[in-house]
């Protein structure tokens, strides 16, 4: 079911994507040369603690999952994309880096996630990056009252295959409010004016994410973490937007 939210609802989410993007500001901050991946996820757990905030990860088990989760941040590293589960990895020189987190604060949840190089970057890393960033741009500015579904998923598109990069569909943006993943799926290719109509109060996470080479992937062992099927890197940029009569407002913006 897809619920749109008043002017006032969208204010109380607020909080959440401040406090999430705080968070991913955080790790990524603290994702250096030599750190853990389990000390990034012991970060952000002591900061949902003090914030009295909950996670929407550790007792996630969705269908695709092998296990509730367990862990409150995804980690995913070079060949992986996403939700990488944290595990005992020292983090080297050149090191792409995902991270993705949600949480609630008094009730409403915000979605966001962040690709970072540790250290010493590969230039095709950076590129990979910055046409992630610059597809979720796209796909923000097209979020207008109005407009269709598809016109997101056509700009995350056009962004991504005007760099050479194929497009993987299965998983994308989706519904945010109360829980973490709702109606409707945004995925991350399609057809501008087609699609579900975007009106004032829908809120979603616009998430796109690309692999060097491909858009196959695997599952890890570990039940979670999702791979590249040729070995190739990977990049995944997502924020929480809110349509409202004036546009689109991100609520999970990083200063």
């Amino acid at each position: 079911m897809i619920e749109l939210r008043t002017p006032t609802e969208i204010d109380e989410m607020r909080p959440a994507g401040l406090f999430v993007a705080s968070v991913l500001e955080a790790t990524a901050a603290a994702a250096r040369v030599g750190v853990n991946l389990l000390a990034l996820d012991r970060l952000a757990h002591d900061m949902i603690r003090k914030a009295g905030a909950e996670s929407c990860y550790i007792d996630y088990h969705p269908s695709f999952g092998a296990s509730p989760f367990g862990k409150v941040l995804c980690t995913s590293v070079n060949d992986a994309v996403l939700h990488g589960l944290p595990r005992d990895y020292v983090l080297r020189d050149g090191d792409l880096l995902s991270l993705d987190f949600a949480a609630s604060v008094d009730g409403w949840v915000t979605d966001s996630a962040i690709s970072v190089v540790v250290g010493t970057p590969r230039d095709e890393d950076l590129r990979l990056i910055d046409t992630t960033t610059r597809a979720l741009d796209a796909g923000i500015a097209a979020a207008q009252p109005g407009g269709r579904l598809g016109d997101i998923s056509a700009a995350i598109a056009a962004v991504a295959h005007a760099d050479g990069l194929s497009i993987n569909t299965d998983f994308g943006g989706h519904g945010v409010g109360r829980t973490m993943h709702g109606d409707p799926h945004i995925p991350n290719n399609g057809r501008g004016g087609r699609g579900l109509p975007l009106k004032p109060g829908l809120v979603i996470a616009i998430e796109p994410w690309f692999l060097h080479t491909t858009d196959k992937i695997f599952t890890d062992p570990d039940g979670w973490t999702l791979r590249s099927a040729d070995g190739s890197r990977g990049a995944h940029m997502e924020h929480t937007v809110a349509i409202t009569e004036a546009g689109p407002v991100v609520l999970t913006a990083r200063g």
